[in-house]
């Protein structure tokens, strides 16, 4: 029988050693995916405020200036909705709609502004 020199294989250490190399790439990889799960979430709630403000900003734009007068409401349970009308001069109103949401233990907002004439 004929004995092959330069094919020993691999040898234990070699295979631990490589498990190990390959154990911490895959939890490096493990911690971007939280990262970027969790960053995706907070971009889809800022995303739902900033739509919630401007559809009620377009509502109030479509109600004429005389009848528009602030109020809250609440959607989708978590986002809460408020709008004030303040009147800066004559035969203007200023209107902030702010839309707060919980997000990890704080308050995130989303504020839109606009001022509109008689």
């Amino acid at each position: 029988m004929r004995h092959l020199r330069g094919n020993r294989g691999f040898t234990l250490i070699e295979i631990m050693i490589a498990m190990i190399v390959l154990m911490i790439g895959l939890l490096g990889v493990a911690g971007v995916a939280t990262t970027v799960i969790n960053g995706n979430a907070f971009g889809n709630r800022i995303t739902t405020a900033t739509t919630l403000a401007q559809d009620k900003m377009e509502e109030l734009k479509g109600t004429g200036y005389s009848n528009i007068a602030p109020g809250s409401d609440t959607q989708e349970s978590i986002y809460t909705r408020t709008w004030t009308v303040d009147p800066p001069a004559d035969g203007m109103k200023t209107v902030e709609v702010k839309v707060e949401f919980p997000w990890k233990g704080t308050t995130h907002n989303v504020t839109l502004n606009t001022i509109m004439a008689e």
